[in-house]
């Protein structure tokens, strides 16, 4: 959610949004007057060649009413018919008498009727077809045609009409035909469906359109191959088109016919229908593309000038946040404002560099003093106390005693005023600590004991000095009293784990131990120092342990049942301190 609300407070998006709320409006109203164009001239033109289809279609069937007329009038008036439902063989002469008047009235009347191939008459009873030869120039089309109508009228589903047209579909071919019965005599008139499409012809419906008849239940006559090809669904509804096809790229319109069971389609492809587009539309679609390229260059552009220097800035940024003070931006070509601001960040980042060094050292120096002030810390008590017991056994004349006290406190203050260091070999620690014992066994004796354990080998490493003795100290001072006998011991061994070496000393007493609340002082890494200095010796190791070491080194208090109060130094062998020499 965090990087949700920053990327939408970014410039980035407040660049681009405002762009888009630009853009995106005009790009959307552009789309939709192009679309509503397009929407309007497909009306004007489905609703054109919508008219234009009815104009045809009635055309037809004015032709086709005129036939009408003519079959009711031949079927209703001419008496030869009577002749031809008599059994031919029972009255030859005038059967063939009627046959040739018939033949010769449709023969003549055929041409004045230009819509029609071929008019007949069939006598069932004695299965005789007589009909027209304006059908075809050949004898073996004629013969195909006669064939047809015998079966046609054969056919039981055929149900003879007077105002009825129907289509017959027989080898690929397709007819229109129309029957009278007059009792077991036939009249009709027949025509092939592709002779009334030829002023459909005329039509310009593109390259790619079609005009067609279907049959009553929307069979396409013709174009079978386009329809398919195409995956255009023929239906007739009460809008003026309707868009079919795979990608409904085409304009489909139909026209019943009044007077058969057949259709009239037309198929426009939409490109042709679009053709007729005025010439701004075509120019709003150009300016919605161009609107659209003219973004994505702009946004290629902003990304190169605009975006990216911004980006390395605020990636440099983002390392100096991290705390790698070295991320200075790399020089390349860029505007002038934004090499102002690269110059300006990597000389801002050079100075703080120089300045965090300068914090740096100064802070050494700091913890240098502050460290030298600590080590030369001397408890008054234990001077005033040393002097005291030099004075007793002087009054009491104990010389040897008196020497052994006062080179104990030679070295004493020898280790306690020597050198800078900041560190001393554990050996020499170890010998100071041990003239400190012997100097608080001089001052109770009988009373206190010790013992010190270290293998040669840590002997060697390095340790801040007075950490060992001030922890002894601090166990005289709160753990000795006369009434008790006390003894202190001090262990030291190495450690080691997957990552350092590790110096490990443990000072153990037999004393009381910790009272709980100041051990659970201790154990939280509580400020124990009062007013009165108590305590004080403790702070001073800890803190000194930490100029040196940070958080490297530990120091826990315990106490240990049947032993008393215990303190445990943990201080990294293979890790030289911070500032140490």
């Amino acid at each position: 959610m965090r990087k949700l609300k920053l990327w939408l407070n970014s410039l980035r998006f407040k660049l681009f949004s405002g762009l888009l709320f630009t853009i995106v409006p005009l790009i959307i109203v552009l789309l939709i007057i192009n679309h509503y164009s397009a929407q309007v001239v497909r009306n004007q033109v489905a609703q054109s060649n919508k008219n234009m289809l009815s104009l045809y279609m009635g055309q037809i069937d004015r032709n086709l009413q005129e036939v009408d007329n003519f079959l009711i009038n031949l079927s209703q008036t001419n008496l030869d018919l009577l002749d031809l439902d008599t059994d031919r063989i029972a009255n030859e002469n005038n059967y063939m008498k009627a046959k040739l008047r018939l033949f010769q009235t449709i023969n003549n009347s055929v041409s004045y009727y230009k819509g029609i191939d071929s008019f007949f008459i069939y006598s069932s009873l004695n299965k005789d077809l007589l009909m027209t030869q304006g059908f075809g120039s050949s004898f073996d089309e004629r013969n195909q045609v006669a064939n047809e109508i015998v079966k046609m009228l054969q056919d039981s589903s055929v149900t003879p009409n007077v105002y009825r047209w129907y289509t017959w579909q027989s080898d690929g071919n397709h007819y229109v035909y129309h029957v009278i019965k007059t009792g077991d005599v036939y009249v009709g008139a027949w025509v092939d469906a592709k002779k009334l499409m030829i002023p459909l012809q005329l039509i310009d419906l593109g390259s790619n359109g079609a005009a067609l008849l279907t049959s009553e239940r929307l069979e396409p006559m013709s174009h079978g191959e386009l329809i398919a090809q195409k995956g255009i669904h023929l239906a007739l509804t009460n809008q003026a088109y309707t868009l079919s096809g795979t990608n409904a790229d085409y304009l489909v319109m139909g026209e019943p016919s009044k007077k058969g069971n057949f259709y009239l389609f037309a198929l426009i492809p939409e490109e042709t229908a679009l053709e007729k587009l005025p010439y701004l539309q075509r120019i709003s679609s150009i300016i919605s593309i161009g609107a659209i390229v003219f973004l994505l260059i702009f946004v290629f552009y902003m990304r190169k000038v605009f975006l990216l220097p911004i980006n390395r800035i605020i990636l440099a940024m983002r390392k100096l946040g991290d705390g790698r003070w070295n991320s200075q931006i790399e020089h390349y070509p860029t505007s002038t404002e934004f090499s102002m601001m690269n110059e300006t960040y990597n000389r801002m980042i050079t100075e703080i560099q120089h300045l965090k060094i300068n914090v740096y050292e100064e802070k050494l120096m700091h913890q240098h003093a502050e460290l030298k002030h600590l080590q030369l810390q001397i408890n008054p008590h234990f001077f005033l106390n040393s002097l005291n017991i030099v004075y007793n056994l002087a009054t009491v004349k104990d010389f040897k005693l008196i020497q052994e006290m006062t080179k104990c406190l030679v070295a004493y203050f020898r280790f306690m005023f020597r050198s800078n260091s900041y560190l001393v070999t554990l050996k020499d620690e170890l010998l100071h600590t041990q003239n400190y014992l012997r100097i608080q066994e001089l001052r109770f004796p009988g009373i206190l004991s010790y013992q010190i354990e270290a293998p040669d080998v840590v002997l060697s490493l390095q340790i801040p000095p007075l950490v060992i003795q001030t922890m002894v100290e601090n166990a005289i001072k709160h753990a000795v009293n006369m009434d008790e006998q006390i003894r202190i011991d001090i262990r030291v061994n190495t450690e080691e784990d997957e990552e350092n070496q590790w110096v490990v000393i443990h000072i153990e007493d037999t004393g009381a131990g910790f009272p709980d609340p100041i051990l659970e002082l201790l154990q939280s890494n509580m400020d124990l120092t009062s007013e009165e200095g108590e305590h004080i010796g403790i702070w001073n190791v800890k803190r000194r342990l930490h100029l040196l070491y940070s958080d490297k080194a530990a120091i826990d208090f315990y106490n240990e049942v049947g032993k008393g109060a215990c303190v445990r130094i943990r201080i990294p062998a293979d890790v030289p301190p911070i500032g140490g020499e």
